[in-house]
């Protein structure tokens, strides 16, 4: 795994958008019977989630939340140096949904843009990165994050199509020589690459008039080549073997104890996992936020939504938050990171 410290990077701020208004999944379109869905909400936690309409993006998300972002900072967006972006649902296959985002929010010509495709693991991956690009000729820097799963669901797919929400967030980040040291750890095991995957419409499968035929699949579930398969059960264990060493080897690499932790902010996958890794860690539960009650599995953008929830109630000028972020998933991908918190701006969020 790759092990990493950096200084002088500070997250200056974080918004994040929802489409709409919430949806209870008893709501959604679905063939399951009552009984069915309570027995999903016990083991997931998910009671509501957020769905775009139709012609809603990731990047309309994204956008929304970095204009309210820019507003609340009163950042001139002529001193912005870079924005990168992070989805597995970008507008287009080409060009990247970034350069788009970067005229969009007026970025200045001079700045730079690309896209990065992640998904459970992107907002550590991305916060990693962008630390890792601040310097004193790169002072300002956007991650933009998120995605719309509910694009590439079939709605048979209890396993899936009750579980995912769609979200977008913006993170502003800032050099400062007087940040404290972040640290990394990431890892892939890309071996496990068809647990979580969209098989058709691109290189490897590329779209034709049968890849999005919803038929029963080798499982028995109805879904097309187009639509998100997830084998739940191998997810399931990947993340209880590799989690919980990852969030002792971060602690360890940072050099903290678990007293020295405010919070745990993890990928929202699943309620019953979340709880089965606080027991593992053996830290009290309020350290470990839950929220995919209200928002399901928002893949890239659940750490932020969580920052959000652990930060919006919370002046800016209160103690520093010593925090570890941890997201797996999709890939396979890992990573961790410990960071402190120190009077980052926690905007509304901003329903799209």
């Amino acid at each position: 795994m790759t092990t990493q410290k950096i200084d002088r990077a500070n997250i200056a701020g974080i918004c994040c958008a929802l489409p709409g208004e919430a949806i209870a999944i008893n709501d959604l379109n679905s063939s399951h019977n009552e009984k069915e869905l309570k027995k999903f909400t016990k083991m997931t936690g998910v009671q509501t989630v957020y769905r775009v309409q139709k012609g809603q993006t990731t990047s309309d998300l994204c956008l929304a939340a970095a204009e309210k972002l820019l507003a609340d900072l009163k950042w001139d967006r002529s001193s912005i140096d870079g924005l990168v972006f992070i989805s597995q649902t970008p507008d287009y296959v080409l060009p990247a949904t970034s350069c788009i985002l970067q005229d969009k929010l007026g970025l200045s010509t001079s700045s730079f843009a690309f896209d990065i495709n992640l998904g459970c693991s992107g907002f550590v991956y991305g916060t990693w990165i962008v630390s890792k690009l601040l310097s004193p000729t790169c002072r300002r820097v956007l991650l933009l994050n998120g995605d719309t799963s509910s694009r590439i669901i079939s709605p048979e797919d209890a396993s899936v199509s009750l579980l995912f929400g769609d979200a977008g967030a913006a993170t502003a980040f800032e050099y400062n020589e007087n940040a404290t040291k972040s640290s990394f750890i990431l890892g892939t095991d890309g071996s496990g690459y068809n647990r979580l995957i969209v098989p058709g419409g691109s290189g490897r499968n590329p779209r034709d008039s049968q890849t999005h035929i919803r038929k029963q699949d080798h499982d028995g579930v109805i879904r097309s080549k187009d639509d998100l398969y997830m084998n739940g059960i191998e997810i399931f264990n990947f993340t209880l073997k590799e989690v919980q060493p990852l969030i002792q080897s971060i602690l360890d690499v940072h050099g903290w104890s678990e007293e020295d932790v405010d919070y745990y902010i993890l990928h929202q996958a699943n309620k019953f996992l979340l709880e089965q890794l606080t027991r593992k860690f053996g830290v009290s539960k309020e350290k470990v936020p839950i929220n995919i009650q209200d928002y399901g599995n928002t893949s890239s953008a659940s750490i932020p939504l969580m920052l959000v929830d652990v930060l919006k109630e919370r002046n800016p000028q209160d103690k520093d938050l010593n925090l570890v972020l941890a997201g797996f998933g999709v890939g396979l991908s890992w990573a961790a990171a410990a960071i402190n918190i120190s009077k980052t701006i926690c905007s509304d969020l901003v329903y799209v």
